[in-house]
């Protein structure tokens, strides 16, 4: 919330300077406008045909980038060197226009100087999005709109995106992976039945930053295992919830997943951590990463991948397709990149029990 607020009074302090200052906006061509009802029932006039797109944040972003990446002028933040792998060349040149949730950091002026047609936020709605974007787009006079994703609403959202960015067919071969995902990971499920797996996942440098149950963030980790990360308040944030070892030695889980830049190397030959099940019985693996990590960080539509790796990581049993031809078909759909058997393998070389390589 109070990120919140501080992204609404940088906008205000925007538009303030921009009074007293007695500058104008510069007259924008005018063009032929459609009405746009958005996920939250705001009709919003957009330009027919909308060429140019900046996204809201992270979110946004990563959903764009599926559906119209020719189209996207400014991102939120700057990609590392190991992204951009992953990624279009050209976004590494693109200005960078901050975000509005998260990190608070949205450049109205920014913005405004790039000329948008459109700014664009997707993700789980708060309860003040339809003030949060009138407030965006009355700053920068800019039309903006919300599109609501959630994890099983997904694929609708990248329809409604093909529909809006004259991008039907792209955003139709996008919904329809999702949903072939969401179909192979509830039939798993459906059959693991009671017999989950008991998982942490532990992140941060020393491992004691756990994500709880029932956030956001841990969404697919509750619905495909036993989370034994039950806390009295779970944090709503992506580094989770400090605890400390005696806890984790009570959780004391079958499987461990470590985070990215976590413990995972060291795990076996420390003392304290060869106490824990997990780590006797070799059940504990890293979090693949590429572009992102493949479990959240944000949490978006890499956790479609994340779902089909924990599948395959956990239930190899129930897991019959193939995790490679899953994977590449994403990257190919998702990123516009082939991803070779070799990269794969990299990607994946501390996810996996050992021995196995995703095949089906």
């Amino acid at each position: 919330m109070k990120q919140r607020f501080l992204a609404l009074a940088l906008l205000f302090a925007v538009v303030i300077t921009v009074n007293a200052a007695g500058r104008k906006e510069a007259p924008r061509e005018t063009a032929k406008t459609v009405t746009f009802t958005d996920s939250v029932g705001r009709a919003v006039e957009v330009p027919e045909n909308i060429t140019r797109i900046v996204p809201s944040g992270a979110l946004a972003q990563m959903f764009l980038a599926a559906v119209a990446p020719e189209k996207i002028c400014a991102i939120p933040s700057a990609y590392s060197p190991y992204q951009m792998e992953f990624l279009p060349p050209y976004f590494a040149g693109l200005p960078v226009a901050g975000q509005f949730y998260g990190a608070a950091n949205l450049n109205p002026e920014e913005i405004a100087r790039i000329g948008p047609d459109l700014v664009i936020d997707v993700g789980e709605p708060k309860d003040t999005i339809a003030q949060d974007m009138d407030m965006i787009s009355g700053s920068i006079g800019i039309p903006t709109v919300h599109i609501t994703a959630t994890l099983r609403t997904t694929p609708e959202a990248f329809r409604t995106l093909g529909r809006l960015l004259d991008r039907m067919e792209q955003g139709e071969r996008l919904a329809r992976f999702c949903e072939k995902t969401l179909t192979t990971a509830d039939a798993l499920v459906a059959q693991v039945g009671n017999d989950k797996k008991s998982v942490l996942y532990c992140q941060g440098k020393a491992g004691l930053n756990v994500l709880a149950r029932g956030t956001f963030h841990t969404e697919i980790l509750d619905w495909m295992t036993d989370n034994r990360a039950v806390v009295d308040n779970p944090a709503s944030r992506g580094s989770g919830n400090e605890a400390n070892f005696e806890q984790i030695l009570l959780w004391d889980p079958q499987v461990i997943l470590f985070g990215p830049g976590s413990v995972y190397a060291s795990a076996a030959s420390d003392p304290a951590w060869r106490e824990l099940q997990a780590i006797k019985s070799g059940a504990y693996y890293e979090v693949p990463v590429g572009p992102y990590n493949w479990m959240g960080s944000p949490p978006s539509i890499n956790r479609y991948l994340g779902m089909m790796w924990l599948g395959k990581a956990l239930y190899p049993q129930y897991a019959a397709y193939d995790l490679y031809a899953e994977v590449s078909e994403y990257y190919r759909l998702f990123y516009g990149r082939e991803l070779t058997r070799e990269r794969f393998e990299t990607l994946t070389r501390d996810s996996l029990p050992k021995g196995g390589n995703g095949a089906g």
